[in-house]
């Protein structure tokens, strides 16, 4: 395997807003548009990595391009070497702590890092991980936000209309009677061979959390994710004990630590963590590591376009979340066949930018 020295000459960040086909209402509002982080790190040998970054709201896009620039002076001259970058970088902000807005900038350097090493490679991410491009079963995220249940219904047959298995309903409506009918309704309108997963985005309490499971067990659902807040494992762990329906945690696991403190507490039957939270690629790979380690299936959030690589070479990969909100601004966005997602053969970690379109949605 050819892996050339390469040598990080500097980081640059542009921060765009997407729009989303579907506008998604949760438990905790309302995302209409997809702020977006883009860095791209510049190489003396002339190669140049990509990542991206999901903000929520364009005011932390902009504090999170002010931590990149912060630190791409600090690694200027370094050679591209992801877990010392990590190191380093994650030194410079030690006072300050490396979890929150600190951590996800670090994370996109550690994704462009890798992108840089699997283009000198010649090699997709995957391969160069000592993997093969494998078909990810995927589920299509990119809707049924709180709404009513027959149009909830009506946008569920949409989505795995586009070529998927599996969809994912929002819940946390008032009362269970609502939360109850939306999952009937879509349940009976949808295939009886697709599979409905739930997510209630830590909106009730673990007693709630427990009273409106227990009312869907008989309800055919694939999971019911973050039913209550995200790092009470303990409340967590309550709730998986009472319930038949498994539970899913992990887009909100900041560190390994976290992961395997939820899994030997029993909190979550599945995890799956997000590529910007839990450390990037090197933060993945040591949380596949725990997953295995555990026995427990292991999905992805959001980042579709590396997590489809990083699910690859994952020993336990369960399912990999599909959103389209990148699509706009990539030059080939994912393709979805017979029900899966297969990461791009390019070298790399398959993000090339379409540059007219970064210009139509550029945040300054």
């Amino acid at each position: 395997m050819n892996t050339p020295s390469l040598t990080l000459r500097n980081i640059h960040t542009r921060a765009v807003s997407t729009p989303m086909k579907r506008p998604l209402r949760t438990s905790v509002g309302m995302v209409a548009t997809a702020p977006l982080v883009l860095i791209d790190i510049e190489t003396d040998e002339g190669i140049v990595g990509h990542a991206y970054l999901f903000s929520y709201l364009n005011s932390v896009s902009a504090q999170i391009r002010g931590l990149i620039n912060d630190i791409a002076e600090y690694l200027r001259g370094d050679v591209i070497a992801p877990l010392e970058i990590q190191s380093k970088a994650a030194s410079r902000f030690r006072l300050l702590g490396n979890r929150g807005l600190v951590g996800i900038a670090l994370a996109g350097i550690d994704i462009a890092c890798w992108d840089v090493l699997a283009k000198g490679a010649g090699l997709p991410l995957a391969k160069l991980l000592g993997g093969e491009l494998r078909p990810i079963p995927a589920y299509n995220s990119t809707g049924l936000g709180l709404m009513p249940a027959e149009e909830a219904a009506d946008e569920a047959l949409e989505l795995l209309a586009e070529g998927f298995p599996a969809v994912k309903l929002r819940l946390g409506h008032p009362t269970l009677e609502a939360d109850l009918k939306a999952v009937q309704v879509v349940r009976k309108r949808i295939p009886g061979s697709a599979i409905l997963m739930s997510d209630y985005n830590h909106a009730l309490s673990v007693t709630e959390a427990i009273r409106r499971g227990q009312a869907l067990d008989s309800e055919g659902l694939y999971w019911i994710e973050e039913p209550t807040t995200h790092d009470d494992f303990v409340g967590n762990a309550r709730v998986a004990r009472e319930l038949k329906t498994p539970i899913q945690l992990g887009e909100n696991f900041t560190s390994i630590t976290e992961m395997a403190a939820a899994i030997s507490m029993g909190a979550s039957d599945y995890v799956m963590p997000d590529l910007e939270r839990i450390g990037g690629v090197t933060g993945w790979m040591k949380a596949a590591a725990i997953a295995e380690a555990g026995g427990v299936e292991m999905s992805s959030h959001l980042f579709a376009e590396v997590s489809a690589h990083l699910l690859a070479v994952t020993p336990t990969r369960h399912w990999l979340e599909y959103v389209d909100w990148a699509d706009a601004i990539l030059q080939v966005p994912l393709v979805v066949q017979d029900g899966c997602i297969r990461a791009s053969d390019r070298p790399g970690v398959g993000l090339e930018w379409n540059e007219d379109a970064i210009r139509s949605f550029i945040v300054n």
